[in-house]
């Protein structure tokens, strides 16, 4: 099945496809590794975030450790090749963020770190294209393959865990082991839902009744729902839903401007290596006036605008960052990306008040033509 990819970035708007995706492939800007949805930057500058809710989906292969005795690890790892390749669609194209791949298993979140008010709805669609897709990958194989699937909703910290040397982007909360410990514990063919995920398609299942059973390590019994292959073909067909993949926002200059100089991610809002550059030269061009071989108008005046240019970009992709930055953001500045900030920012600033003071010098104190080579 051919992966349907967003046009631009679900997180920040930046474009990856098009004229404008080319120009942004020359500054780094490709798409992330965990989810062709969602830019290299937007996946690398995500840090800590806060507790929000989720959703969590775990899908495996049943009897995996049979199949490997009977079918030998290079058979065995063909399978799941394919099985992950298959779930990695589905996942991907409900806009799930693929958070790890443990043996047999996966693992995903959604809602973060792209926003889908959704999110159930998203995760219990996969899930069930994860059991209808395991008949073609069955009858490519030729095998009899079976998954269980478990999907669970509710709240979470999201944030990057690990060492100094390497972070992964997770989720950790009493969802994610509820989750998990539905997986175990659907049928297999079966996609077992909990009762706050279940509450956004409901309408899709009216037939369904709700089921109490104790899990392991929850003091309560939790509701849950039990969705097998025959419900799934007799669900009510949803609602026809806006398609986020397909849809296109309008890039204006401001955004090409924020992705060239500035962390082309509207959430992180941190800066790249440009901006930095930028800044320097434009408090270069804003001291040069103390050299007298630098005070010739025709040197002077270009290295002046050129400093207000630089500052003027530098303060209005900054301004442009923290504006896309609201209360209940996902996602924090880290320690340096906040220096980084204020670093270019005092530059900036710096260069408009030192541009502004030479002016000021030349015509008012000096008595002289701004345009006239300097004494």
């Amino acid at each position: 099945m051919a992966q349907k990819m967003a046009y631009q970035c679900l997180v920040c708007g930046t474009a990856l496809e098009g004229p404008l995706g080319l120009l942004f492939h020359v500054f780094g800007v490709t798409r992330s590794k965990h989810n062709p949805n969602v830019c290299n930057r937007c996946d690398a500058h995500i840090q800590d975030g806060r507790v929000i809710e989720l959703s969590v989906l775990f899908a495996d292969l049943t009897g995996f450790t049979e199949m490997t005795n009977r079918l030998g690890p290079d058979r065995s790892y063909e399978v799941v090749d394919e099985f992950f390749k298959m779930a990695n669609d589905m996942l991907i194209e409900n806009n799930a963020f693929i958070d790890k791949y443990i043996g047999d298993a996966v693992m995903a979140i959604f809602n973060a770190p792209i926003p889908n008010s959704q999110h159930a709805r998203g995760a219990t669609t996969a899930a069930l294209g994860i059991q209808a897709g395991l008949k073609s990958v069955s009858e490519t194989l030729g095998l009899d393959l079976q998954a269980r699937v478990g999907v669970a909703t509710g709240f979470a910290r999201v944030g990057r865990l690990g060492s100094t040397d390497r972070k992964d982007y997770t989720a950790i909360g009493d969802v994610v082991n509820l989750a998990s410990r539905l997986e175990a514990l659907a049928q297999p063919g079966e996609v077992l839902v909990d009762g706050k995920a279940f509450a956004q398609v409901k309408d899709d299942y009216p037939h369904l009744a709700p089921e109490e059973i104790n899990v392991r390590g929850f003091a309560e019994p939790v509701e849950v729902y039990r969705i097998g292959k025959l419900d799934r073909e007799n669900a009510m067909i949803p609602a026809q839903q806006a398609d986020p993949l397909a849809a296109r926002q309008s890039v204006g200059l401001g955004t090409v401007l924020f992705t060239i100089f500035g962390a082309p991610c509207a959430i992180a809002t941190t800066l790249s290596p440009l901006a930095i550059v930028l800044g320097l030269g434009s408090f270069m061009g804003a001291i040069s006036p103390i050299f007298d071989t630098l005070d010739a108008a025709p040197i002077r005046i270009p290295l002046q605008l050129f400093a207000v240019l630089g500052a003027i970009i530098n303060l209005y992709v900054i301004r442009r960052g923290n504006s896309h930055r609201g209360p209940n953001d996902t996602n924090e500045l880290t320690v340096l990306e906040k220096h980084k900030i204020n670093f270019v920012a005092g530059l900036s600033i710096f260069a408009l008040l030192a541009v502004a003071y030479e002016t000021y010098v030349h015509i008012f104190v000096l008595g002289m033509s701004y345009f006239e080579p300097g004494l």
